[in-house]
């Protein structure tokens, strides 16, 4: 091992490290190790650019352009809607043919976008369906993850290996639809396993009535202030039974700037305690009303604001495009740009521990928002928020609605039929669509998901230096020592197995666009050295990159419905780990059979 093998390797290990503990964000943590590889002398400034050039990097982003003029027509909610209505008899059916659809459109539309479009949809499902949400949000998630292996477009890992494939020498490319060969086999077990033995796992934590007229707006941490005259006054929450009649949890008790958060229960409450509770709407509203309490926001709310007749109340999920992330309800001056009050936030795995005002926002937050109608239904045109609620099943006609769908199955066709690369076909059809005003140019511009494309930019020149320094070559020979204490007939299954492994596990911890970056050099050197062809572990490379299926974090979609589902990180393992063991297994058996190794 080299000086240069060693100092790739530990900032490699860091890059995870930073990951996993979410210490920056991801966009963040990919600029900090691009600087440190430049720095450390390991690229040319040509070669630290080189990402924001990739043609990978290019599609991405106007997928993200293409998939926003789908998504303006609402033809997705429409037809799903439109199916159910037909097979209403049978939930199974029902479900089965839902999530088919929803596996269908992920390999061709961007899987971040379908959930996002689809999670008030699936909650009206689980009303329909008497269920609760939580038995069907992982299901979206896993069903689009699912779809997206389906083609070349399907998910940004599938192209962003394919251009790192091209770059290490390979003589042909990965084919459009080549993916579904073994992609339809990996949906039709999902599907199985999602319908017939998932609901045994999922829990049932929520419920399909509440103020939304969706589902059970539970989990939330907000505060309370005891007013003058308050039967909580001179008394303790366990005297009061403020845990047993309102099913709240107080957490702390802040006094006169001293935060109370030992023997909570126990505490004498005084006139002015602010109390910091996790509940639901339902609850703070019933303690409100009881113990003479008041909610507060950056600006108060009245119990008749509260009851005003043109006003709602609904759940919104912040989106990682919204320039609200990394601010606080005071500094975003939500009030004033949004029109609305912000009375509770939620966020799982988290207990925040300081004024909801002063609360910093992180993506996927899910807020819970009161005011005038018109203008809450306003907050998702700029793609900053996801209201979960329900949605009406009708066909928005844009101007020209009808061209986006035309466009993005032209340009996929064209591809695959080789008449133009599939950055030509996605460009032409952007353009088109801005020409004839379906989208506008400021519209194109938000709709790309900035810190994707920015993360992916940023780590493709790790996968440059991971080559050229001989890290590649050295982590090859390692796993070829290994291998090679197999029998000679087995050793192709037995790197497959590895390589599947390998990368599923660190697409679960990781970023699936890092796990890609760093595994597919790895692949291509191995497998030099072995003298096998290099594309069904490449291949398994995808499958096992998009098969995020046992942790929250691993997968962009299952953080967007880990909150609204109000589910727990085991949930994730419990129903996850046994799909992505058992679609390991198929990999290793039905890969070789689709793409032999010699």
């Amino acid at each position: 091992m080299t000086i240069e093998i060693a100092f790739v390797i530990i900032v490699v290990f860091v890059a995870f490290v930073l990951f996993v503990t979410e210490a920056f964000s991801l966009d963040v943590t990919a600029l900090l190790v691009l600087s440190i590889l430049f720095i450390g002398g390991l690229l040319t400034p040509e070669e630290a650019i080189s990402g924001f050039s990739n043609p990978a990097v290019i599609t991405i982003a106007l997928l993200f352009v293409l998939s926003h003029a789908l998504q303006k027509t609402r033809i997705l909610e429409y037809l799903v809607v439109r199916i159910n209505k037909l097979i209403s008899k049978s939930r199974i059916l029902g479900l089965g043919v839902y999530l088919l659809t929803i596996g269908f459109a992920s390999a061709l539309i961007n899987n971040t976008a379908i959930v996002a479009i689809m999670m008030p949809v699936t909650i009206r499902m689980a009303h329909k369906y008497h269920l609760s949400p939580s038995k069907l949000l992982i299901p979206l998630s896993y069903a689009a993850i699912l779809g997206g292996t389906l083609t070349l477009v399907g998910t940004s890992t599938n192209l962003l290996v394919n251009s790192i494939y091209m770059q290490q020498g390979a003589i042909e490319p990965l084919g459009m639809f080549e993916f579904a060969k073994f992609g339809m086999i990996k949906l039709i077990i999902g599907l199985f396993y999602i319908l017939l033995v998932a609901p045994k796992l999922l829990p049932s934590r929520t419920v399909t009535t509440s103020l939304t007229q969706s589902y059970h707006l539970g989990g939330y941490l907000t505060e309370m202030k005891i007013s003058a005259g308050s039967p909580l006054i001179g008394k303790t929450c366990i005297e009061r039974g403020v845990s047993h009649n309102y099913d709240i949890i107080v957490l702390d008790i802040q006094r006169r700037g001293r935060l109370i958060s030992t023997d909570v229960g126990n505490t004498v409450l005084e006139n002015d305690d602010i109390l910091f509770v996790k509940g639901s709407v339902e609850s703070f509203l019933q303690m409100k009303e009881v113990e003479k309490v008041t909610l507060l926001t950056d600006e108060k709310l009245t119990q008749k604001e509260l009851e005003q007749e043109d006003n709602i109340l609904i759940e919104c999920m912040l989106t990682d495009k919204s320039d609200l992330v990394g601010q606080s309800l005071m500094e975003s001056n939500f009030r004033q740009r949004f029109g609305a009050f912000i009375l509770a936030i939620r966020r799982d795995g988290d207990i925040l521990r300081k004024k909801i005002a002063h609360v910093i926002l992180q993506a996927y937050d899910t807020l819970l928002v009161y005011g005038a109608q018109k203008k809450l239904h306003k907050l998702t045109e700029r793609g900053e928020f996801i209201v979960l609620g329900e949605v009406e099943a009708s066909l928005k006609k844009v101007r020209f609605w009808w061209l986006a769908i035309f466009v993005i199955l032209l340009a996929v066709f064209l591809a695959a039929v080789g008449v133009f690369p599939i950055l030509k076909g996605v460009l032409i059809g952007a353009v088109i669509l801005m020409v004839f005003k379906v989208i506008t140019p400021n519209e194109a511009y938000q709709s790309i998901h900035w810190q994707v494309i920015v993360l992916i930019a940023a780590l493709i020149p790790l996968g440059t230096v991971i080559e050229s320094t001989g890290t590649a070559a050295w982590i090859g020979t390692s796993i070829t020592s290994i291998v090679t204490f197999s029998s000679v007939e087995w050793q192709p299954y037995v790197l497959l197995a590895l390589v599947y492994l390998i990368t599923m596990i660190l697409t679960e911890v990781s970023s699936n666009a890092a796990t890609a970056i760093i595994m597919t050099p790895i692949v291509v050197a191995v497998t030099t050295q072995m003298n096998f062809d290099p594309r069904p572990f490449i291949f398994s490379v995808c499958f096992a990159a998009s098969a995020s299926f046992i942790t929250p974090v691993g997968y962009q979609t299952n953080l967007m419905v880990y909150g609204p589902g109000g589910y727990k990180f085991s949930d994730f393992i419990k129903v996850g780990l046994p799909l992505a063991l058992t679609l390991w297994v198929m990999a290793v058996i039905f890969i070789p059979i689709i793409w032999p190794f010699q």
